[in-house]
């Protein structure tokens, strides 16, 4: 499989928002209620959103034959050496395939020195969580969370000395 990735251009936001769209009603479809899903993905990968994502932040997509097949939003402090992954979405589609494992090693390299990427998921998102795991994550926090009035089970997890 010939894939590429690449930094997120403005032609790529509509593509972003209907996998956005998939992979979260994939993963969410018994979590999270359709209509707090309708409403986190409008705000969340609204143009204006996604723009400033692109401008403040590591935003990749991965693509196979012309087509977004996956991206991962990456916050960093490069000060500290602290990261935050806010995304990292495939299309269910292409699951399995090292796509994730992929876009992570090369938000890794591109950020440079980093000696921690913290990242929050739902608690019985297990297609999440299994994967984080399998990176070396490790749980550093349980808590309750109120997402757009749903209360949610989130997990805090952390890898330390990240590298590919």
């Amino acid at each position: 499989m010939k894939m590429s990735i690449r930094p997120i251009v403005q032609e790529d936001f509509r593509n972003i928002q209907l996998l956005a769209r998939k992979s979260w009603h994939m993963a969410y479809k018994e979590l999270i209620p359709s209509k707090v899903q309708i409403n986190y993905l409008e705000r969340a990968y609204h143009p204006s959103m996604l723009e400033k994502r692109m401008r403040h932040s590591l935003f990749l997509v991965a693509v196979y034959n012309e087509s977004i097949i996956g991206f991962i939003n990456l916050s960093h402090r490069r000060e500290c050496g602290i990261a935050e992954l806010s995304a990292i979405y495939l299309d269910p589609d292409y699951i399995g395939r090292k796509i994730g494992t992929a876009l992570l090693n090369e938000a890794i390299a591109c950020v440079g020195h980093i000696t921690k990427i913290y990242v929050t998921v739902e608690s019985d998102n297990q297609i999440g969580r299994k994967f984080y795991e399998a990176k070396g994550f490790k749980v550093v926090k349980e808590f309750d969370e109120d997402f757009d009035g749903h209360l949610l089970k989130s997990v805090r997890m952390v890898l330390k000395q990240p590298c590919l």
